[in-house]
């Protein structure tokens, strides 16, 4: 008897925030599993222990018998829509994990928004239909997706230019002219997604990398040179194999694919002497049979001891290379190049410090990691490590390229999540329907606060694609407001009339109630005080205190956050000691330090309170506040 594993991980807006105490419901058709489980403050279940078939069976190419067991997962939360999941793959001695987002819905609109999903069979374990019998048009042409009677040269595919690491991919869950939903996910989402469906988490390590370079390499031709989208379809590759590469929306993937798409997601296949990224078709080379790639073969070569770029000549020739791109959409910065470790020091120490310590304020398991210094210590590696234990990466201590580039990811949606209704035209968004229906080839200061309110969706949902705020209502703002349309159960036509815009108005701030207070807490006393002509992190982390304190009590006057401990310091030193009772003698000793942190505390509760958002909402708010008015009165103005 052999067991799997299942993670069910909760959270909101694509993992910016854990969801604790949601209730997680875990069965089989025979009821030999019958679990009742809630998510923990980290938003993940306990580890769910599942028998499944023996692991050999998903390494016989021969083998007629299903190798995975399955069962069903019911997610649900009060203030969420639920969300039902049939037939999760469970595969033996290995880890699946399944990313449930939820979106927000008060009790009218939660019955409307909630969600099943069938997860159908593993492709590797059905017989997959393939038009004219081949593999991702390797025979097939495209004569579909270009329009009845053309042939595949009568458009030439518009091309980027430079290939890139596109943040999000837009997938047609159909065959490019069927009439089917459009999903958009994240890059790395993506190609785990593919690569969990497309073969199984049980083969070598080298044979996976290969064939998941495959899938991204093919991924990146479809968007580099817009195939689609030059063909007027809003969207950049469909999950039909006859065309492209399987994709199950809202299936669990598997840790040890996981790993390998962190590690590899920006490198991809080009033959030599070209820019493209190389359409690296492939088939399962037992029920279907093509020119490229052979998934089952891949596992006979790694066995034989080939590494995934030796298994790629094999079947592509040596006239490849395998490139590695920096262009990525989407992070904060890109990886330096060497691994980040215990000893090491650097301005990107610093950078990962300041990104876990904000990280930390959503995923409370994180500890925060003082001073930002950029020494890689042992406070940083814990909590590194810990960062890893959340997002299922090997917990090392070791910031590599797959953690930093996770560590960026996550740090941009946090922010995102952070953000929200903190545009410049938040204040100006009375969520009044202006009278009229809004609709394509619009454009005035009401088609920039659907867009808004879209934007803020889409943190929470694959469902409604993102759009950008420009104020002018095209085609792609046209496709989320049908998207959101077809989510609420409305008429998909496009158009903002007055049912249209409430709904979306109420959507909008059901998002806001889940947005999490932040007040960090001040650091421990460090051991030595302050004074005039100190220098250093401890003195820049009492310059920001004391201007959040003096903002709370009224007082415009702001310091330099430099670390220096000068003339400027002292005196609001003074100033504080003598408000709040202490001796006012300019220095920052044990007794000062707990008093500005005690005040500090206070100060940014009081900042929740008022902003009714969070601190880093309200200080940003204070901070652009004028800039921003003048900015979209400026633009109303030329409207």
């Amino acid at each position: 008897m052999q067991y799997g594993t299942l993670i069910v991980e909760v959270t909101v807006a694509q993992q910016a925030l854990p969801i604790e105490g949601a209730s997680i419901i875990v069965t089989n058709d025979d009821q030999t599993v019958n679990l009742r489980l809630s998510s923990g403050a980290n938003g993940k279940s306990p580890v769910i222990r599942i028998e499944a078939p023996d692991r050999e069976l998903s390494l016989n190419p021969d083998n007629q018998t299903k190798p995975y067991a399955q069962v069903h997962v019911t997610v649900s939360k009060a203030g969420f829509a639920d969300r039902t999941f049939r037939n999760v793959q469970i595969f033996a001695q290995e880890e699946a994990l399944l990313q449930v987002d939820l979106l927000n819905a008060d009790e009218e609109l939660a019955p409307q928004f909630e969600e099943f999903i069938e997860i159908p069979e593993h492709a590797l374990t059905r017989s997959m239909a393939r038009s004219c019998g081949c593999s991702r048009g390797g025979c097939c042409g495209f004569n579909e997706s270009v329009g009845a009677g053309d042939a595949e040269e009568s458009i030439a595919p518009y091309i980027l230019d430079y290939p890139i690491i596109p943040k999000y991919v837009t997938v047609h869950l159909g065959r490019p002219t069927a009439s089917a939903q459009n999903v958009t996910v994240t890059f790395k989402d993506y190609i785990k997604n593919v690569a969990s469906s497309e073969i199984y988490p049980t083969w070598p390590e080298q044979s996976l990398r290969a064939n998941i370079y495959c899938q991204i390499s093919l991924c990146l031709n479809r968007v580099y040179t817009e195939w689609y989208r030059s063909r007027g379809y809003s969207f950049d590759i469909t999950n039909s194999t006859a065309f492209d590469q399987y994709f199950v929306y809202g299936r669990d993937i598997f840790t040890s694919i996981s790993k390998v798409v962190d590690d590899i997601f920006n490198e991809y296949i080009r033959k030599v002497n070209t820019v493209n990224p190389y359409y690296a078709e492939y088939c399962d080379g037992r029920q279907v049979w093509c020119k490229g790639l052979k998934q089952w073969g891949t596992v006979d070569q790694a066995n034989k001891g080939l590494n995934a770029f030796e298994i790629l000549q094999y079947y592509y020739g040596n006239d490849i290379e395998l490139i590695d791109t920096n262009r990525i959409e989407g992070v904060s910065g890109s990886f330096p190049g060497l691994n980040l470790q215990r000893g090491v020091r650097s301005d990107s120490v610093a950078i990962i410090q300041n990104q876990l310590n904000r990280i930390a304020v959503n995923y409370p398991n994180i500890p925060p990691t003082y001073p930002i210094d950029g020494i890689f210590g042992e406070g940083t590696e814990n909590a590194v490590k810990a960062f890893q234990r959340q997002f299922s990466l090997t917990a090392d201590g070791i910031v590599g390229k797959g953690t930093w580039y996770k560590i960026s990811y996550i740090y941009v949606a946090v922010k995102k999540l952070a953000e929200l209704s903190s545009e410049g035209v938040e204040d100006r968004l009375p969520g009044v329907y202006p009278g009229r229906a809004l609709r394509q080839g619009d454009r005035n200061v009401y088609v920039q606060e659907i867009q808004f309110y879209l934007q803020k969706i889409a943190l929470f949902t694959s469902r409604v694609p993102t759009v950008k705020i420009d104020s002018s209502f095209g085609a792609s703002t046209r496709n989320a407001v049908v998207a959101f349309q077809k989510l609420a159960g409305l008429t998909a036509d496009g158009i903002v009339g007055r049912q249209t815009w409430d709904i979306l108005v109420r959507a909008y701030r059901e998002t806001q109630s889940i947005v999490p207070p932040i007040s960090q807490k001040i650091p421990a006393y460090p051991g030595t005080s302050l004074r005039l002509g100190s220098r250093g992190e401890n003195v820049s982390i009492m310059q920001m205190a004391l201007n959040v304190i003096n903002q709370g009590w009224g007082n415009s006057n702001q310091l330099v956050v430099d670390g220096i401990f000068g003339a400027a310091t002292e005196a609001a030193v003074r100033a504080f000691q003598t408000r709040v009772g202490l001796t006012a003698d300019g220095i920052i000793g044990r007794n000062t330090w707990g008093a500005i942190s005690e005040q500090y505390s206070v100060a940014t509760n009081n900042a929740v309170a008022l902003s009714e958002q969070n601190f880093e909402l309200y200080r940003f708010l204070y901070e652009n506040y004028t800039s921003l008015m003048y900015a979209i009165d400026n633009h109303q103005a030329n409207l």
